[in-house]
């Protein structure tokens, strides 16, 4: 007999995997649509010189390796999946600003339910197509004609096209995953991309050792565990949460008087997730993008010194780095909890925190509570982002380049929330062997 108080072990987990016709059923689906997306990335986009778009992608890699990692070096392959799920999750960046801006989405999302809920997802599927448009036409325009055999404005509307409707597909793929399958459809496929590109990594790596001897292996092994050590703060960083004590007010229902309840408010340490670093980076990649298509050699100088990662000044670029990570923290948390909201919501509820006055007293401690929680987990961030990188460049061992900060937080999260839903799934296939006994 299997308590319905204890966790699904590992074994009940993969016994559920294989006798359950549901989650066995999810799970197969889920695996079908990722390695149908992989394999469209290697469908090539017709009409380039391939050989001299590898050397100038080698050229520029502090430019396009975030965007190549993203899309599982389906960009440097030049696949029709080359912008992969990128711009839908830049289409639901914006949507979601726009509904703290808006009232109109902001009453939808709230007050609206399902319904609204729903409308804002049509609404998102919209802006992506938007999106894709303009950033493959730009994409195609002025960046790959360079590369075509036969430039001209047929080679830029076809290879849009192209480009459009592979990422499309690939946001098609990613919300069938996520109705009909195992986790968050956008994240699997962004996990998938960053794991496809650990083999090339290691095998670089191992190449790297059999040619350097046993001073390449002692840097590689502290390069290694530095990386455990981050995957293990990341961890307890993202499982991190301040429990804020509630207290619920006495009821009575009927002619019985119910007592007060006591429960509490989770508030994560890192709200924001990975997206202040996401942020981040793309604020910082926009002077190379504009130095690299302008051919200022001013601009050009200052950004490869000063705003380059293997510039000659690279402390001016982490600490730049690490305030816009601070700041978008801030920002991101405060789209993502509002304390007026909060305070109001437990004022409904007839709840209140111990020693803290209802309402406009309540919001403002939750207020602070959240500042210094932002913080922290903001210099976590910060140091997440920079340290990597740093051992990297101080070790010598630059196989690893583009399996940063990004990548790993978003490994460990997806692989979190994905085995916290295979637990779900595992407890209620429990409990309905329980009712059908």
């Amino acid at each position: 007999m299997i308590s319905r108080d204890k966790a699904p072990t590992a074994q009940e987990t993969f016994m559920q995997m294989a006798q359950a016709a549901g989650l066995r059923g999810r799970l197969l689906v889920t695996v079908g649509i990722l390695i149908l997306v992989r394999l469209g990335i290697f469908l090539p986009v017709p009409g380039i010189n391939r050989v001299e778009f590898a050397r100038q992608l080698q050229n520029n890699n502090a430019i396009f390796g975030l965007l190549d990692i993203f899309s599982g070096r389906g960009f440097s392959t030049l696949g029709v999946f080359a912008l992969g799920i990128l711009p839908f999750i830049n289409a639901s960046i914006i949507i979601q600003l726009l509904t703290a801006a808006i009232p109109s989405l902001e009453k939808l999302q709230k007050d609206e339910g399902e319904a609204g809920r729903r409308k804002i997802s049509q609404i998102t599927r919209y802006v992506t197509v938007g999106w894709a448009i303009i950033q493959s036409t730009a994409f195609s325009a002025f960046f790959l004609q360079q590369f075509a055999l036969q430039p001209g404005p047929l080679f830029v509307a076809e290879t849009a096209i192209a480009l459009t409707a592979g990422s499309m597909f690939v946001m098609w793929a990613s919300e069938l995953i996520t109705e009909r399958g195992l986790g968050n459809g956008a994240s699997l496929l962004i996990f998938v991309n960053i794991v496809a590109s650990l083999p090339k990594s290691l095998g670089d790596t191992i190449d790297l050792v059999q040619v350097g001897g046993r001073e390449i292996v002692g840097r590689v092994i502290v390069l290694v565990l530095v990386f455990l050590a981050t995957i293990v703060g990341i961890v307890f960083v993202q499982e991190g949460i301040r429990r804020i004590p509630i207290i619920s007010a006495r009821r009575q229902v009927g002619r019985r008087v119910l007592a007060e309840q006591r429960s509490y408010l989770p508030l994560r340490l890192n709200s924001g997730g990975v997206m202040p670093i996401i942020f981040a980076a793309a604020i910082l990649s926009l002077p190379l993008l504009i130095a690299n298509f302008t051919k200022n050699p001013d601009l050009a100088r200052i950004v490869n010194t000063y705003l380059s990662p293997g510039g000659s000044q690279p402390w001016a670029y982490a600490l730049v780095y690490l305030i816009s990570i601070v700041f978008f923290s801030y920002f991101y948390s405060s789209l993502i909890v509002n304390p007026v909201d909060v305070a109001q919501n437990l004022k409904k509820m007839g709840s209140s925190i111990p020693g803290i006055r209802p309402g406009k007293a309540t919001s403002e401690y939750i207020e602070r509570v959240i500042n210094r929680l932002t913080f922290l987990g903001a210099i976590f961030l910060g140091f997440v982002a920079i340290i990597p990188t740093a051992v990297e460049s101080a070790l010598g061992v630059p196989t690893f380049k583009g399996l940063g900060a990004t990548s790993l937080l978003i490994l460990v999260g997806v692989a979190i929330d994905t085995a916290k839903q295979v637990q779900t799934y595992v407890i209620s296939q429990r409990y309905e062997g329980m009712v059908k006994q």
